[in-house]
């Protein structure tokens, strides 16, 4: 596979640099490559099945892992530890996994895996010396390499099956746009199971030869703690973890100096926390875009970019559209859905063909089910999701333009906004806030504010006070949790929950 041999050259040819920094460890690059012959003796010792999970915490023995996976050409399948068991369990069968790499800890975390997976736990492993090894036969660029389940925001999760080279493209596409080199250093807190802590914060910096500094859970100070020290030039994340670390009280500006790159993905960046790093650390917040299916990059504002609200020009090799509900192509501002084609599109969902099928088009482009525009400029700004689109009194309305609004209000720290059923209309708008810390509930005041900012058939029927929003295990808010029968918190839970 060339992703796994372009890592492993890298790692044999500069085997004193560090490659990874984690929570318990420094790694150089002779020991994730060492490490890695030992789990590919121990696979092959315990199982002959083509698929392995992977069940580690964002830490160097992810990478170690993975490659050992590959040295014996089988997939490697990550596994969300974050879901439930009966979710995982399923994972666990639809993949067909007999073994899963994984540690005590992470084993304990879940609750148990099903007796009948074998288990080979690292810490139970000597690495000792360096193990004789033949590596497996050289397998095509059409291989899988990567089964990555989606988050099953809307029925059950999807094996996503990413290629040796889609992902090869897909980093190739990123170091391109963005320049990395071997001198970046990347942050990194999203789990190494979620598609973008595996290509751009595990993949990237292994194929580039630059470092890439680990935590396994997001704490406000240890961040901070952690731009001090390693000084990187790259920071990745979602929403919610720019918003933590924006109301970090010992956060300062120069935490975030060192930074070239810091990028926002996975769901739609909120205007005020993007106001609020710039006023607060001087920092613009750049967006990007992409799915699971996308490996995941497909759009990256670079720091030159300046078109506010966009996630960027497509990446290199990329092609978009945006699409009617017909399959008519649309021009320069129209909104429709939007389609990409490259080298880092799937190649398909696991044992689903018809579904597989179903989100391609005639042109070999993936249709993504995102609604949005392209500029004259090139530029992609993305309205919503097609499901998630509100039919009120015959208008379209997105969920996000309400929220962007709500989010933008002094007292409120999130939103969600789903559509009721009403007689009259079709349906309305019902909106559900967290409170920022010390702030007082007033929905009377709040609908006013969105009726300011809004056009009227936009503003929420009603809006309620909730604890803390639905969220699945990479922070994207599960809108699909809550409906008219979601009970609103009291005020006074909610200021003891804050």
């Amino acid at each position: 596979m060339r992703v796994a041999s372009s890592i492993i050259r890298r790692l044999i040819f500069s085997p004193r640099r560090v490659a990874a920094v984690d929570d318990q460890r420094t790694w150089r690059a002779y020991e994730l490559y060492v490490g890695a012959l030992h789990i590919a003796r121990t696979i092959k010792r315990t199982t002959d099945a083509p698929r392995i999970g992977l069940m580690l915490p964002t830490s160097g023995l992810f990478p170690m892992a993975m490659i050992g996976t590959w040295m014996l050409g089988r997939t490697v399948v990550p596994l969300n530890y974050l879901l439930k068991p009966n979710e995982l369990e399923y994972i666990i069968d639809d993949a067909e996994l007999d073994t899963v790499i994984t540690v005590s800890a992470m084993v304990d975390f879940v609750g148990g895996l099903p007796d009948r997976v074998q288990q080979i736990r690292l810490e139970e492993l000597r690495f000792k010396g360096v193990p004789p090894f033949r590596r497996a036969r050289r397998r095509p660029e059409d291989h899988v390499a990567v089964l990555l389940y989606t988050s099953g925001t809307s029925g059950r999760p999807k094996g996503v099956m990413l290629t040796s080279a889609n992902l090869h493209a897909n980093v190739r596409q990123c170091v391109q746009w963005a320049r990395f080199t071997r001198d970046d250093v990347l942050l990194s807190v999203l789990p190494q199971f979620h598609s973008f802590g595996l290509t751009v914060l595990t993949l990237l910096p292994l194929i580039v030869g630059c470092k890439a500094v680990y935590t396994a859970r997001f704490m406000p100070r240890k961040m901070l703690t952690l731009l001090r020290e390693y000084r990187p030039t790259a920071f990745i994340a979602i929403p919610s973890i720019f918003n933590a670390l924006l109301h970090a009280k010992h956060a300062v500006p120069d935490d975030f100096k060192s930074l070239r790159y810091i990028v926002s993905g996975g769901e739609p960046l909120p205007g005020a926390i993007f106001d609020g790093f710039r006023d607060r650390f001087g920092v613009t917040i750049k967006e990007g875009y992409g799915l699971t299916e996308t490996g995941p990059v497909a759009n990256w504002n670079r720091p030159e970019d300046d078109q506010l609200k966009s996630v960027g020009m497509p990446i290199p090799d990329v092609q978009e559209k945006i699409v009617a509900p017909d399959g008519t192509r649309l021009g320069v501002d129209e909104e429709g859905e939007i389609c990409i084609r490259g080298p880092n599109i799937m190649a398909g969902y696991y044992k689903l063909p018809d579904e597989t099928a179903a989100v391609f088009d005639d042109e070999g482009y993936f249709k993504t089910g995102d609604m949005g525009r392209i500029d004259a400029d090139g530029y992609l700004y993305i309205t919503g999701r097609i499901k998630e689109m509100l039919i009120i009194a015959g208008e379209n309305v997105f969920p996000r333009e309400i929220e962007e609004v709500l989010n933008a209000h002094a007292s409120v720290l999130d939103s969600a906004v789903i559509g009721v059923q009403d007689s009259s209309r079709g349906e309305v708008a019902l909106a559900f806030v967290e409170l920022n810390e010390g702030a007082t509930f007033d929905e009377t005041a709040l609908r006013t504010y969105c009726r300011d900012h809004l056009a009227q058939f936009k503003v929420p029927r009603s809006i309620r006070l909730i604890e803390k929003l639905p969220r699945n295990p990479t922070g994207k808010i599960m809108r699909r949790e809550l409906s008219a029968d979601t009970p609103s918190a009291s005020q006074g839970n909610a200021a003891d929950e804050s």
